[in-house]
């Protein structure tokens, strides 16, 4: 760590935070549970000056703000190494190859444990037949001896994940939970030799090696899962892009990195481009898609003294844009602000293994010394004494506890799998197993993201196969709900779309046209709801209306129904105007629903949720939802949701139905309870096995098989969990006239 500190020069880092003090992000290496995240902060605020030290669990960031006249960065960084914490600067492109470099390496692990396990359990099986046939003292020593030819180099490359670990919690004077685990498995190895060399019948490769790999393939998947989030995380930026064309004094176009921008400049937005900075257009006219930075699902046509945001899409016209926030200052950025400050709360969320190995690594310590101790003062030899102390530790040995919650989590997340939802968060199952509160965004989570045509019926269908010929023709997303009416439809030739209006044809000698009512000189009509639009087609002196509007998810209804016969409360936030919000929420029998919400809001919203102690699942798919299913307790977004969106997500669910949510609850409700009766098992398994290892009735042969047989008892209870309904037979169900009527008196109370 020394080297570190003298090869970065952390002072370049540091950066003038509010009323003149300092700040600094930090990358740590070594975070694998809630309680190093307590750890750093802790040691963090110990040092004098200091502010606030906050740690992000997914992403590993460390910010600090301190007093600058107080301390330094360098103390600082010190101050983690004494922890046994290596930091470095937080620098996107760093902590993604560390993270990589990482995974890699766990892989390895794992390899090497996996190959070893396979090999020593072979010679194991060849020894456990020689015990009860003919082998002699001698072949069952050499199998013993090749047997440890092969698990000690190996548990000591892929032990090194939980050594480490375990090294620096007692450099930092704590014990955490990889402690036990290295304690177990070096002892058994190292008995396993010392029996070996006293030609002893038993050894204990094989438990230890295989103990290795399941632990190896929890920390993996969990690595692995963190790794996704950050790298879907990541996606945000490309939405500003990279190159701005930038006007010159001299009114010449210059391509310029993005990042080069500042306030003051203008800016060339051609059609079919992404805002690259917050800005109010000059001149020009054009449509504006907003819904991934905003939710507003309208085009919004924008002009000279518009507002445009960073991220948005510019479809029709060129527009020329004074740039009035760049770089960290715009709106998305804003929003990956929110994000960051949000997931901190929910990376706080300690898991229930995490809270167990607080109290039993202690206890398994304390429990194998005095062991050691009695049977010494009781006046047996040393070797028999540690041979019980050692047995003590492997039948404490915290497998059981260790799979108790994993292997769980493994059968639910096939469950899920199975129901079309994939699991982001490997703490997801126990947050989503408590929710009291759901809280929908309208665009693309209650509703489908395309919108939809919905009175084809009263068209003329001649009509309306025109328009759907025309529409072949046009880029305009209205167009495209109505193109959707016959997909294989073919565009009429020499069809011409003009930018902003719609698009027209000549058939048959009569001009055929489709867009907007000056366009298509027909009758406007009004709407026959807030949140529909409206497309005009004219051929000849025929004329018709197309109403288009986004389509609640065909099971919404069910869904919610269902939701709320679960005694859950349903609420409705969204960044769509409040007049198109109200007819889906009147729609869906939802009281509680706000509209036109910002980021900001949303998150004021969950909070005051939160505070008066309710646990909010938040269900949204824009950006402008990401902080919001960050800050929320659990949260879910559909596979159609903005990649931000996707990765602060706890889950993806892939179905245009909304069924996965309540498919989602039901599941982690189950997993829960098999969480904790397996955490019970495993405390009365040592209750009843302890007293007994204590007393020297159990070798450590026997102990090994029963600490394997824990394991497997946790397993086989986690193998307990019942698959739920699918989605045709719960909306049947939510149907029937008792659920309904369970619901609405639900309701009524």
């Amino acid at each position: 760590m020394s080297d570190l500190r003298e090869a970065i020069d952390f002072s370049s880092f540091v950066r003038t935070a509010e009323a003149g003090r300092a700040s600094m992000d930090l990358a740590i290496d070594g975070v694998d549970c809630a309680a190093c995240m307590e750890d750093i902060e802790g040691s963090m605020r110990a040092v004098p000056g200091i502010v606030s030290a906050r740690l992000n669990l997914t992403t590993h960031r460390l910010r600090l703000i301190w007093d600058g006249d107080k301390t330094n960065a360098s103390d600082l960084v010190t101050a983690l190494a004494k922890g046994g914490y290596r930091a470095y600067p937080f620098e996107q492109s760093r902590v993604e190859q560390e993270e990589a470099r990482r995974t890699q390496w766990l892989l390895k692990c794992f390899g090497v444990a996996g190959f070893a396990a396979m090999n020593i359990m072979l010679l194991s099986v060849s020894v456990w037949s020689g015990n009860v046939t003919d082998m002699t003292p001698e072949t069952r020593d050499f199998f013993h001896w090749l047997s440890a030819l092969i698990a000690l180099p190996a548990a000591a490359y892929a032990g090194q994940p939980f050594f480490r670990s375990a090294l620096a919690s007692m450099r930092a004077g704590k014990l955490n939970m990889d402690f036990p685990i290295s304690l177990g498995i070096l002892l058994a190895l190292a008995m396993s030799v010392v029996e070996t060399a006293l030609h002893g019948a038993e050894a204990y490769f094989d438990s230890a090696i295989m103990l290795l790999l399941f632990l190896l393939t929890g920390r993996y998947l969990d690595q692995a899962m963190r790794k996704r989030t950050r790298a879907a995380a990541g996606n945000l930026a490309a939405l500003k892009g990279e190159i701005a064309q930038r006007l010159g004094e001299d009114g010449a176009l210059v391509a310029v990195p993005v990042s080069v921008l500042k306030e003051g400049d203008h800016i060339l937005v051609r059609p079919g481009d992404r805002v690259p900075a917050d800005g109010i257009v000059l001149s020009g006219t054009s449509e504006m898609d907003t819904s991934l930075v905003t939710g507003e699902t309208m085009r919004a046509r924008v002009g000279s003294g518009a507002r445009v945001y960073a991220g948005s899409m510019n479809f029709d016209g060129a527009l020329t844009v004074a740039v009035t926030a760049a770089g960290e200052g715009t709106m998305l950025d804003e929003v990956a602000r929110l994000v960051e400050k949000a997931g901190e709360a929910r990376s706080r969320y300690r898991r229930l293994a995490d809270r167990a190995a607080r109290v039993y690594a202690p206890v398994v310590h304390v429990t194998a010394a005095a062991t050691l101790v009695v049977w010494l003062l009781m006046g047996a030899g040393f070797h028999h004494s540690i041979i019980v102390a050692i047995s003590v530790l492997i039948i404490t040995c915290p497998c059981a506890l260790a799979l108790a919650v994993p292997a769980v989590q493994v059968v639910a997340a096939g469950h899920l799998f199975r129901a079309g939802i994939y699991l982001n968060s490997a703490d997801a199952l126990e947050r989503l197993a408590e929710i009291d509160t759901v809280v929908f965004d309208k665009t693309g989570t209650l509703t489908l993201p395309d919108p939809n045509v919905v009175n084809a019926s009263d068209i003329a269908p001649d009509l309306l196969a025109l328009a759907t010929r025309l529409a072949q023709s046009s880029r305009h997303p209205l167009a495209h709900a109505v193109a959707r009416l016959a997909p294989r439809a073919l565009p009429f030739e020499g069809a011409e779309e003009v930018a902003g209006a719609g698009v027209r044809a000549t058939v048959d000698g009569v001009d055929v046209r489709l867009g907007s009512a000056a366009f298509c000189a027909a009758d406007a009509h009004a709407p026959s709801s807030a949140d529909v639009s409206l497309i005009y087609l004219r051929y000849g002196a025929r004329q018709a209306a197309i109403e288009i509007r986004q389509s609640l998810r065909a099971d919404a209804r069910a869904t919610i129904a269902l939701l709320r016969a679960r005694g859950l409360d349903m609420r409705i936030f969204s960044g769509d105007r409040p007049e198109a919000v109200a007819p889906i929420a009147a729609q869906l029998d939802i009281d509680l629903a706000e509209g036109g919400m910002n980021p900001a809001q949303k998150i004021v919203a969950i909070e005051a949720l939160r505070d008066q102690g309710r646990k909010v699942l938040m269900v949204g798919d824009g950006i402008n939802d990401a902080p919001a299913l960050a800050a929320a307790y659990a949260s879910l977004s559909p596979i159609t949701a903005a990649d931000l969106a996707q990765a602060q997500a706890d889950a993806v669910f892939l179905s245009d139905r909304l069924i996965p949510v309540a498919q989602a609850l039901d599941i982690t409700r189950q997993s829960r309870a098999l969480m904790r009766q397996n955490l019970m098992l495993a405390v009365l398994y040592n209750a009843f096995a302890v007293p007994l290892a204590m007393a020297g009735y159990v070798t450590p042969l026997i102990a090994a098989a029963a600490m394997s047989g824990s394991s497997i008892i946790v397993t086989l209870n986690a193998l307990r969990m019942r698959g739920v309904a699918r989605p045709t037979q719960v909306e049947r169900s939510v149907a029937s006239p008792a659920s309904l009527a369970l619901a609405a008196g639900e309701r009524r109370a």
